[in-house]
């Protein structure tokens, strides 16, 4: 078993502050094992603990009146697939007022705030959300991360005994995504329809997202193919970075940028089935650089709110904007074994006045290239805590 603590330390965390955390991320990705090692710790305090799981007949029958299984508890009580009962989080509102903070929940669930959005309309002020992502480096660690970066960070993925096990799991993972979980969200999209968008957008991967293109394809309109996308970020398969825009007096862009959130099912998508077959593939470059972004946002701790991309109709750009406790941190991502300073840079350094600009690339090496630009090898950059 891959160890956790950052995680554990985030729920106590919430607990302290909140009555009810929110641990949120997609299917498979150790959201219950986290809950199960939490509950663990608390069992050790001598807490009370009360776990209910919604896939499970029995516990949802119970749920048929929540306030009588739920108001005589105390400790800490555990909620898994929550979003199999939208309702479940007006009566938790009405609850966690009642018992004056007694009760402590924590709360599972498979889709984003946004998706779940009565709860965050219902229980303002008495939750807060963590999301767990896939495995990445700060878990299984430096010595094998081109392992991380070919099968993706899924932990039954990840932990396969070998590469062709790993990629039929993720294969599979595709096909119950599409075809259980998706429905069990209240989404009515045919499996087939999605699959085919989503398969189209993975030659989206590190670009900007136009809706258009897309819906001249599908043969369907821009709407359609926008929901479709909402659908896709809101259950953490895709990232959507929003632009930047600085008043500079240049013509901006103006559309998002995405990028599939683990590599591994990006992979799958592509038909790629081996790191030999992602080595020889014209996207290698693209899936390196979402490699690396969503590693360098998980190092910085950045919220969505912090995370940007710039770029110019002049084709200026910069991969990746971090802006955060006043400062703003630029990062482009390469693929290559000498990292070079561009025009490119230059201009987003110059127009965006950043605090320092990092060319990060599959390297161990930090270097100057210029006044306030360094390039940084991905192992660097992911053992250092300060650059």
């Amino acid at each position: 078993m891959v160890k956790r603590p950052a995680y554990l330390q985030r729920i106590r965390k919430v607990l302290k502050v909140h009555p009810i955390a929110g641990i949120l991320g997609p299917r498979q990705v150790g959201k219950s094992t986290l809950a199960r090692l939490y509950s663990e710790s608390q069992k050790r305090e001598g807490k009370q603990v009360t776990y209910f799981d919604l896939e499970r007949d029995e516990d949802i029958a119970l749920f048929r009146n929540p306030a009588e299984v739920l108001s005589h508890l105390k400790g800490l009580v555990v909620i898994d697939e929550v979003q199999r009962l939208p309702d479940l989080f007006r009566r938790l509102r009405v609850l966690v007022d009642e018992q004056e903070r007694r009760v402590k929940y924590l709360i599972l669930g498979n889709a984003s705030p946004e998706l779940l959005r009565q709860s965050s309309e219902t229980l303002a002020g008495r939750i807060d959300y963590i999301e767990l992502s896939p495995f990445g480096v700060e878990e299984t660690g430096m010595r094998d991360y081109r392992r991380l970066w070919h099968r993706g960070g899924y932990p039954l993925s990840y932990l396969a005994s070998d590469a062709e096990s790993s990629a039929e799991w993720r294969r599979a993972y595709v096909r119950s995504f599409l075809e259980r979980d998706l429905p069990a969200l209240g989404l009515r999209v045919a499996p087939e329809t999605l699959r085919r968008f989503w398969l189209m957008i993975a030659h989206y991967h590190g670009q900007i997202f136009h809706a258009s293109d897309l819906a001249t394809s599908m043969g369907i309109d821009g709407h359609t193919v926008r929901h479709y996308l909402d659908i896709l970020t809101g259950t953490f398969m895709i990232r959507r970075f929003s632009p930047w825009h600085e008043n500079i007096g240049k013509r901006q862009v103006k559309s998002p940028k995405i990028y599939f959130r683990d590599s591994g099912l990006y992979h799958t998508l592509l038909g790629l089935g081996s790191e030999e077959a992602l080595l020889h593939h014209p996207k290698l470059g693209a899936s390196w650089e979402g490699f690396a972004v969503e590693e360098i946002i998980r190092r910085e701790r950045a919220g969505m709110d912090e995370v940007y991309f710039w770029g110019t109709h002049n084709e200026a750009e910069l991969d990746l904007l971090i802006v955060k406790n006043d400062k703003r941190i630029g990062y482009e991502v390469k693929y290559t074994a000498e990292p070079r300073i561009t025009k490119a840079m230059k201009i987003a350094q110059q127009d965006l006045q950043l605090d320092a600009l990092y060319l990060v690339y599959p390297g161990k090496r930090r270097a100057r290239l210029d006044a306030g630009i360094n390039s940084v090898g991905f192992e660097t950059l992911a053992r250092s805590k300060d650059l």
